[in-house]
């Protein structure tokens, strides 16, 4: 194999494909890159097994091939060369990789190519395109709700739910919850699947602004693509908790109040906090949010003040600091919206105004209200 290629190119490729690559690979070729060159396309593979990376790009050819190239050495390699032409030769006797440059000759030991794992294929599928900025919007908002619980497998990734038209987004930990619907694709099938939020943090990172991203699944394996990336991992085999059980559907307590506002009263209020607990307490009656925050323990204590709009009763209820903080970080609206019943039940988050076609909803659990608060 050999060919000439912009290095810069080439690194920019690379660096999505190592995503895929794991710190503690199960055989020793997880640890390489696979090269294959068909005509002028290059397409690099990486994979830990449970996912897997491709990307594309165009080169110049002399001849073809396939060889395993080790990874770290040529990402460091390419990072420290400025922007310029490279060649790339592969021996076919020994696997032997030379990389050429205006600076000098760089050898590496490849393997095989013959004996890199095999890429699941996309077989027996159900599809759907969207746009990727949609995609890419339900994993900002969602990802953070997921469990790091190992005995919970299911709540350590991300429901996906399709239903013909429309596609929902769901993430918890059990004390907070996160639900996405997007609507405007188009599928023939009513399904759902729950994907590993590695792979999300992964693709987040690799998919191309301003293009659609096609993704099929079956039962094992879902697969994405999008403009010369494609990802490919395997789902999490495990039931999804009845999320729609923990979602209040009467609240008659309503409070808006604006989202800039809020945030960054409650990382203020939240120095102020236990650190165990974080609780920060609301106190609202009219048109006014009273923040308050107190650890017994260093005998701290802060309190603000907020203009809002308020329908219901008055009432005093606790959160978790850190989670609504997180919350409203992720939305994006000027004013929010939080529903409540009673101090012991969940506060549903809504942001004021949605995008065309797009719908969030958080849900965040109480804490207990200490005594004296």
């Amino acid at each position: 194999m050999t060919f000439s290629v912009s290095s810069s190119e080439l690194l920019k490729k690379l660096q999505i494909a190592g995503g895929a690559i794991g710190n503690n690979v199960v055989i020793p070729i997880l640890e390489d890159f696979l090269f294959t060159l068909e005509g002028n396309i290059l397409t690099i593979t990486a994979s830990d097994l449970e996912t897997t990376i491709k990307t594309e790009l165009e080169v110049m050819p002399e001849t073809g091939g396939a060889v395993a190239v080790p990874a770290r050495i040529l990402i460091d390699t390419l990072k420290a060369l400025p922007s310029q032409p490279v060649t790339f030769r592969s021996d076919e006797t020994n696997y032997g990789v030379t990389l050429t440059s205006s600076y000098g000759t760089y050898k590496l030991a490849g393997e095989n190519g013959d004996d890199f794992p095999s890429v699941p294929q996309a077989e027996e599928v159900d599809s759907f395109t969207m746009p990727a900025s949609g995609l890419v919007q339900g994993i900002s908002k969602t990802i953070f709700a997921t469990s790091n619980d190992e005995l919970r497998p299911a709540m350590s990734g991300v429901l996906f739910q399709i239903d013909f038209g429309s596609m929902k987004m769901v993430a918890t930990d059990a004390h907070k919850l996160v639900k996405y619907s997007y609507t405007g694709i188009q599928s023939n099938v009513n399904t759902q699947f729950i994907i590993p939020k590695k792979v999300l943090i992964q693709l987040k990172a690799s998919l191309p602004q301003n293009a659609d991203v096609k993704i099929s699944f079956n039962k094992s394996n879902v697969f994405f693509s999008a403009e010369g990336v494609n990802m490919i991992c395997r789902l999490i085999d495990a039931k999804y908790p009845d999320y729609n059980a923990v979602i209040p559907t009467d609240n008659p307590n309503k409070l808006t109040v604006n989202r800039a506002d809020l945030h960054s009263s409650l990382k203020r209020i939240a120095n102020y906090a236990n650190k165990t607990t974080n609780q920060v307490v609301l106190e609202i009656e009219d048109a006014a949010l009273t923040i308050m925050a107190q650890d017994m323990d260093f005998s701290n204590e802060a309190k603000e003040k907020l203009t809002c709009t308020y329908e219901g009763d008055a009432m005093k209820i606790s959160f978790n600091a850190k989670f609504l903080a997180e919350m409203l970080g992720v939305l994006e609206s000027d004013e929010v919206l939080l529903n409540m019943s009673f101090p012991n039940r969940a506060g549903i988050l809504l942001p004021a105004e949605n995008e065309e076609g797009i719908d969030i909803l958080m849900l965040v659990m109480p804490v207990m209200l200490s005594v004296g608060a």
